[in-house]
């Protein structure tokens, strides 16, 4: 079995980063393979609102969330926002995707979120998501994972 590791990307793992993020632009895009960009990796790492999560698997980073934290206006809490998860296609069916939603879903109770947002995961990650929460998210084009759902209600 394969370990995984998945901790917040510092600036240097920049060189591991780009390779990633040109994999996963050639395979949401097409056309020609695109050549990493160190620059934009770095970029990315030194981003004032993004962070981003790398999933290491035996050592060698194979996966990377983009998410943000964000303020939520109704309830003055925060909460989690993902943009991107991508793994590598040589890290597929080990656990990764799953193991990157407990890290995050365990980096809001942490930040104490009031809930995980995802624009359009896609069919693994909506099943994976599905698993974790208990909530079904065939439907949702806009997914919420609730966190702390006690704060959702209305006093």
């Amino acid at each position: 079995m394969s370990k995984i590791e998945i901790k917040i990307l510092e600036q240097d793992a920049a060189l591991d980063l780009a390779p990633l993020i040109s994999s996963y632009a050639q395979e949401r895009k097409r056309g020609a393979p695109r050549q990493p960009d160190m620059f934009y990796a770095e970029t990315l790492l030194n981003d004032r609102t993004a962070e981003v999560l790398g999933a290491y698997v035996d050592g060698k980073l194979s996966a990377f969330c983009t998410f943000f934290d964000l303020p939520e206006t109704i309830s003055g809490k925060r909460v989690g926002h993902v943009d991107i998860l991508y793994v590598d296609y040589e890290a597929r069916d080990l656990g990764v995707t799953k193991a990157v939603i407990e890290e995050l879903v365990k980096l809001g109770d942490d930040r104490n979120w009031l809930e995980l947002q995802w624009n359009d995961p896609n069919e693994v990650q909506q099943s994976k998501i599905s698993e974790i929460s208990r909530l079904s998210t065939a439907a949702n084009v806009r997914l919420s994972i609730g966190i702390h759902e006690e704060h959702t209600k209305v006093q």
